[in-house]
């Protein structure tokens, strides 16, 4: 038995992501569709492996070199695509005068390979075709003694129509007669030769399994659907390895700000939480990525993040220890006095420190998929000229020019990484990312973390729009931090009370921008309720700066409504 692995499609119904991926490398747990296929012709008796390439041919090349497998593997390069009957004509030297199989390289399925082989063997005419019934594709009609008899692109029952119709695998074993058929060195399209085939009264009998699994994994959507299947199970016992979880439920969680979508995963009494972060977009670095180095960093350096159990970054799907609903925004709304959010807020910081002091230990910075520090730079594009773009044009309707404000902006933006007590910056140090858990804190969303100010976190969570502190609090907070503080060789209280000031300013900024973009751009419309907050320690803040340095930006926010 030898093996032709159709890989050279262009894979349009997976973009934009097959760009910069070719589909038969799409990863599916610790393997690709392309490597599984492999397995299974292998393990099916398989003696020889080719696969035809087009689309990023050296991508697959040079992934087939990097494996071992049993039996050789070889590519050969369509530079032209040549199509399904195509590829198996321009592999003519390769077929040994025996049946050999032909199999799609973008279907996931545990159809016996060696079965259909010796079926083909055992019946004698010139093709086999593995067909299943699987509603949305279902084109190829058959008899009633399982010959196919047509192809109709019309999937609709029509009445009165003998035998059935079912959908084509992608999966075939076909004798060398077949080559006769087929023209040399031009495009031509499988199903063009059966129709030529039956046409001149050859027969083309189906192969129709019983009990198996089949999908095409041909778009997005299906694609995410197996990694979940694949992965769903392996999570769930790694996370829980006493528990028989062989049947589970997943249901929705409520979103923030972010495009990412959130789920909780059960089974029996226990649960796991799902990110999905989407397919990936680019080979670079990106938010899954970061997601999944930084919480394995933090988590490795026994701070309060969740646990990791599984992921798998192409896909984006990430499985997460549950930290249950109960974020700080909730506990403090329900707090019975001041005391108690004090004494909360206390517990936040400690935490916060401990996060950013020992979150930078070993912290690799080509794991962030922004920026690998907190910059002035920064500062200016996405804090103060997206609270400018984002909030006073896009939200308020402003007519602003940014520059006249630039040289302001840029003072602050200065003062605001001076004097810095540096650490592992998470970025969004707000009270939805801040749950608690049977009275402990845990830190989520960290994603977006990278080395910078201790002061921009503790900014973060002191001014944050959705827990509107009193300034009173806010500074007796401020006070606490730097008495945790102050035992550190060399800390200057003064010193951190002016990085903390701006850093404060620059959140808010960047708050601000948040909030003008979500509920301007992206229709959510519920984050318009915090800007009040959100303006007015913007408002504050910038009544603690000196007018002389900055006339123009504090005319212009004290007069925002």
């Amino acid at each position: 038995m030898k093996a032709l692995i159709l890989a050279a499609g262009l894979g349009t119904r997976l973009l934009p992501y097959t760009e910069h991926t070719p589909k038969p490398l799409f990863p599916l747990g610790d393997s690709t569709l392309l490597d599984i296929i492999i397995r299974r012709l292998e393990a099916s008796g398989c003696k020889s492996v080719i696969i035809n390439t087009h689309h990023l041919n050296n991508r697959i090349t040079d992934y087939i070199d990097s494996r071992k497998y049993s039996i050789p593997v070889t590519t050969r390069h369509e530079p032209v695509i040549l199509g399904t009957a195509g590829a198996i004509k321009n592999a003519g030297d390769f077929w040994d005068g025996k049946p050999f199989i032909v199999i799609n390289s973008d279907i996931l399925t545990d159809i016996d390979l060696k079965e259909v082989y010796s079926f083909h063997i055992r019946h004698g005419h010139p093709a086999t075709l593995v067909l299943t019934d699987y509603p949305e594709f279902n084109n190829v009609m058959v008899d009633d003694d399982n010959f196919i008899t047509g192809f109709d692109n019309n999937t609709a029952y029509q009445p009165g129509l003998k035998g059935k119709r079912l959908t084509f695998t992608g999966i075939q074993v076909l004798s060398p007669e077949i080559l006769d058929f087929i023209p040399p060195n031009q495009f031509s399209h499988s199903i063009d030769i059966y129709r030529q085939m039956l046409a001149s009264g050859k027969k083309i009998y189906s192969y129709i399994p019983m009990k198996h699994s089949w999908n095409d994994l041909g778009t997005p959507a299906r694609y995410r659907e197996a990694v979940l299947n694949e992965l769903t199970p392996k999570a769930l016992e790694k996370a829980f390895p006493a528990c028989d979880c062989g049947s589970f439920n997943i249901s929705g969680i409520q979103g923030d700000g972010s495009d990412r979508r959130w789920f909780r995963i059960t089974s029996q009494n226990n649960s796991l939480i799902l990110a999905d972060h989407g397919i990936r977009s680019s080979l670079s670095t990106n938010e899954a990525d970061s997601f999944i180095a930084i919480g394995k960093h933090l988590y490795s350096k026994g701070l309060q993040v969740p646990g990791i159990i599984l992921h798998n970054s192409f896909s984006g799907l990430v499985f997460l220890e549950d930290l249950g609903d109960t974020n700080l925004q909730h506990v403090v709304m329900n707090c019975g006095n001041r005391n108690e959010i004090i004494s909360l807020y206390q517990n936040v910081i400690s935490s916060l420190i401990e996060l950013s002091l020992t979150g930078k230990i070993d912290f690799d910075t080509a794991w962030t998929y922004q920026t690998p520090y907190y910059s002035s730079d920064l500062i200016i594009e996405k804090e103060c000229r997206y609270f400018t773009d984002a909030f006073l044009k896009g939200c308020l309707n402003k007519e602003i020019d940014f520059k006249e404000f630039e040289n302001e902006f840029m003072i602050i933006a200065s003062k605001a990484v001076d004097n810095q007590i540096t650490g592992f910056m998470h970025r969004d140090m707000q009270s939805r990312n801040i749950m608690v858990k049977e009275g402990r804190i845990y830190f989520i969303d960290f994603q977006s973390g990278r080395i910078g100010p201790l002061q921009y976190d503790l900014a973060s969570l002191l001014i944050d729009p959705y827990v509107p502190l009193s300034s009173e609090i806010r500074r007796e907070l401020l006070d606490y931090c730097i008495q945790i503080l102050s035992s550190a060789a060399g800390f200057d209280a003064d010193k951190f009370r002016i990085c903390f000031k701006y850093c404060s300013i620059t959140r808010n900024l960047q708050i601000l921008g948040a909030f003008g973009y979500l509920s301007r751009v992206k229709g959510k419309a519920y984050f318009e309720q915090y800007i009040p907050a959100a303006l007015k320690t913007l408002k504050e803040n910038f009544r603690l700066l000196d007018r002389d340095d900055f006339p123009k930006l504090k005319s212009l926010i004290e007069n925002l409504l």
